[in-house]
């Protein structure tokens, strides 16, 4: 008999895991990344598609299976990828050209969710805001590795009982458990506070590493603070940007309601 906490949503309530989608090509090269006997001689790259847990955790406690749709001219090219604990869902392929790849992710049976439809754009060649950024891509140590790698955030609104206890249970450790003990607060003892291990990430949970970790695990809290100090320097530029185009547009209208009066005068 199912249990009954299983159609019952916790109201007001939205919790939310973090993971990571996107692509990782690399052009083939003689040294660091040989063509493998069989690949058609017109493709230059190998790339992987994936979706995975931030810092490599483990995501199959929500997500059971991911579905690839790839361009229609890659043979088999809708793919199935189910949960293998602790492994990330991904799929390797070869080819030539880029091409917008559609994921579908579904969720675990518990959670009573649709599935989700997300779209990423294979990329295979250096890109960037500047040439100095394509450059730097295109000639840096590993290779020529382009990684196009997005961060999001799974949201699940009202969820049910039983999967919101999927989605915490040991989210964290016992030992980051600081103050009261057992099932409830004793005399003389101070409330019971959560707190992350060594900055890590922790499973079942929503957090991000604390600090950056290298090319490999790029999201992090500090370079959140970075972007965020990107956009404010931006955001300054734009208004003075915005405030000298509005001083050329006034001093453009003073000088065309001049010639006009000059023209009345004539």
């Amino acid at each position: 008999m199912a249990d009954k906490k299983s159609n019952k949503r916790i109201k007001s309530l939205s919790i939310h895991r973090p993971f990571i989608y996107g692509t990782t090509a690399r052009p083939f090269d003689p040294l660091r990344n040989p063509k493998p006997p069989g690949i058609p001689d017109d493709h230059t790259h190998s790339w992987e598609v994936f979706v995975k847990g931030v810092d490599d955790t483990d995501i199959t406690y929500w997500l059971r299976r991911v579905q690839f749709k790839l361009h229609e001219s890659i043979p088999n090219h809708v793919r199935i990828v189910d949960a293998v604990p602790g492994k990330p869902f991904s799929l390797k392929e070869t080819g030539w050209g880029e091409f917008e790849i559609t994921i579908r992710l579904y969720y675990v049976s518990e959670s009573n969710e649709k599935p989700q439809t997300l779209y990423h754009h294979l990329r295979l060649h250096p890109y960037g805001r500047t040439e100095e950024e394509k450059e730097e891509m295109k000639n840096g140590p590993d290779g020529g590795v382009v990684k196009s790698w997005n961060y999001d955030e799974q949201i699940f609104n009202e969820p049910y009982e039983s999967f919101y206890e999927i989605l915490t249970s040991g989210a964290m450790p016992a030992s980051s458990m600081k103050g009261g003990k057992g099932g409830g607060k004793q005399k003389g003892e101070k409330e019971a506070k959560m707190e992350r291990s060594e900055g890590g990430v922790l499973a079942r949970s929503a957090m991000i590493p604390l600090t950056n970790r290298g090319p490999e695990y790029p999201f992090s809290r500090e370079t959140e603070q970075c972007e965020i100090e990107k956009l404010k320097k931006a955001l300054v530029k734009v208004e003075e940007m915005t405030r000298r185009t509005k001083e050329e547009m006034e001093k453009k209208e003073k000088r065309l309601k001049e010639l006009k009066a000059e023209g009345a005068k004539a």
